[in-house]
């Protein structure tokens, strides 16, 4: 219980040293997440069904060559196709999003920095201290967040590529 409470004051430190702007970030970054599990969630358990359900209504047609079966083999494969790609659009915005909220925080902190060096002058650095914390600690956590996202981002939209693929290959044209 200790362990815990020292965790959660190292937290909230960091939060106040960074400023509001990280509050901000940590909302964006908790959404960009949810959304990654999400479909890391439907890539282990819900596509697999899918796949099959689609698979097995292609392979249940009895005629697969006319004009007619390949619109509905296209129409398949749409509705597959979207749900691969459901949410990765959101997912590459928000990831991208994250180093422009880190800058927003290097903006403020800095405008901080400059309204101390105005009213107290430019030799009292431990005023100035706060506001360059606040200029640099959400810039850093803005890239560790979009670096984290980004790379799952990557595999999710790779994934989905080579998901798509392997299921327009086993809808064979035959019959």
């Amino acid at each position: 219980m200790l362990a815990l409470n020292e965790a959660l004051g190292a937290i909230q430190s960091f939060m106040d040293r960074g400023g509001d702007v990280l509050f901000m970030l940590l909302f964006v970054t908790f959404i960009l997440w949810v959304l990654i599990i999400e479909r890391l969630w439907y890539f282990t358990l819900e596509y697999k069904k899918q796949s099959s359900r689609v698979l097995e209504a292609w392979e249940a047609r009895n005629e697969r060559k006319s004009w007619y079966a390949h619109k509905i083999r296209i129409a398949m494969l749409s509705e597959v196709s979207n749900d691969l790609n459901q949410g990765v659009n959101m997912i590459k915005t928000l990831v991208a999003l994250c180093p422009l909220i880190g800058l927003l925080g290097t903006v403020t902190g800095m405008i901080e920095v400059f309204d101390v060096m105005a009213t107290q002058g430019s030799s009292n650095a431990r005023a100035m201290a706060a506001g360059v914390s606040k200029a640099t600690i959400p810039t850093m956590a803005g890239m560790v967040a979009a670096l984290s996202g980004l790379f799952l981002s990557t595999y999710i939209e790779r994934r989905a590529v080579k998901e798509e693929e392997r299921l327009e290959d086993s809808l064979t044209m035959d019959h």
